[in-house]
């Protein structure tokens, strides 16, 4: 059997007393900060501890701001758009070299990281909304690849075994107005360093009902289906243009819709979760507990077997009240992963 690997896809919660915009300060202008680094590597290390095999950085920015302030400013880029390959820096990542060194000088081994990067039809959206200038998407995913390269050749104490690409848009955003075409190669061009460097090289799409036009380019290997909260998804994936492409399955074996779970838990006991939070071990005790996942990753393993390469939660889990309880489903994806290979 092929190895399934338990990756995660970025955000987590905040510490409890530390606001989205006392962050969001610390995070603008890039600059090295002790207390930004304790929280980012606190949590990265949350989820080393709860089992994650290749742990994305905890993304407590915003995904499109992250990399549109630095490609906005004229002082960052060599013309519009394209950044500049030295100030193309990913700050979480530069964060984690720390508890990374730590971690290799205790173990005698370095730590694999999933790197996310926003895609460039994202970022497009986000700036120019519906219309369609083929140059402009083609010099962000150039910028993406520079953020992408910069981190491969930056990273001493990790190796990036990962690189995901957001594209959330991508069969839900009716303002998509490019060609099948022309998103294929802009998203090579995104991923273009990250298959040079030997990485997995993995899109997170939040609907797969266009799937294929992955496994229509060079550079992307796995796609990623939030199958945990709508298992019909998996009914979308055909396994044979999956194989024919040499392409894999990151598939979502625990829910990461925590408003949607809170709703199932007030109508159960007539309350507001949100407000008597004793009701929220819940969801990880007796909703998505290990015995849940398991049979969630055998299901789709008796769909796509080795077909199926990363596996972990639908999404991120940033919107979840507490660090706690956040890396208690991580670690009870790592148990139901376990039990299920123990069961093989």
């Amino acid at each position: 059997m092929a190895e399934i690997i338990f990756d995660d896809i970025g955000s987590f919660p905040l510490p409890s007393g530390t606001s989205k915009e006392w962050m969001a300060g610390k995070f603008s202008g890039m600059k090295s900060d002790e207390d930004l680094f304790r929280i980012i590597n606190e949590a990265f290390m949350k989820k080393v501890g709860a089992g994650v095999e290749v742990p994305t950085y905890p993304q407590y920015q915003d995904m499109n701001e992250q990399f549109l302030s630095i490609i906005r400013d004229v002082n960052l880029t060599e013309e519009p758009f394209k950044v500049k390959l030295s100030d193309a820096r990913i700050i979480e990542l530069e964060s984690i070299e720390s508890v990374a060194k730590t971690y290799r000088e205790e173990n005698g081994e370095k730590l694999d990281v999933r790197v996310c990067v926003t895609g460039p039809l994202e970022l497009y959206l986000k700036e120019f909304g519906g219309t369609e200038y083929v140059d402009i998407l083609n010099l962000l995913a150039e910028s993406i690849d520079r953020f992408v390269k910069n981190s491969l050749s930056n990273a001493k104490n990790f190796n990036i075994r990962t690189v995901s690409i957001d594209e959330p848009s991508i069969g839900i955003n009716p303002q998509v107005m490019f060609s099948d075409s022309d998103l294929i190669k802009a998203m090579d061009i995104a991923c273009s360093s990250a298959n040079k460097g030997g990485c997995d090289v993995e899109i997170h799409l939040h609907s797969p009902l266009h799937y294929k036009l992955a496994c229509q380019t060079e550079n992307i290997s796995v796609i990623g289906v939030e199958s945990a909260a709508t298992p019909s998804y998996l009914d979308l994936i055909d396994k044979k243009i999956l194989e024919d492409a040499d392409s894999y399955l990151r598939v979502g074996i625990a829910r990461t819709d925590v408003f949607n779970l809170v709703s199932e838990i007030n109508d159960k006991y007539n309350t507001n979760v949100w407000k008597e939070t004793k009701y929220f071990p819940e969801i990880i005790n007796e909703m998505e507990t290990p015995s849940v996942i398991s049979k969630r990753l055998s299901n789709a393993y008796s769909m796509f077997d080795e077909s199926i390469k990363y596996a972990g939660p639908d999404c991120g889990l940033g919107s979840w009240p507490s660090q706690e309880i956040a890396s208690q489903l991580l670690s009870n994806v790592a148990k139901g992963m376990a039990d299920f290979k123990k069961g093989l």
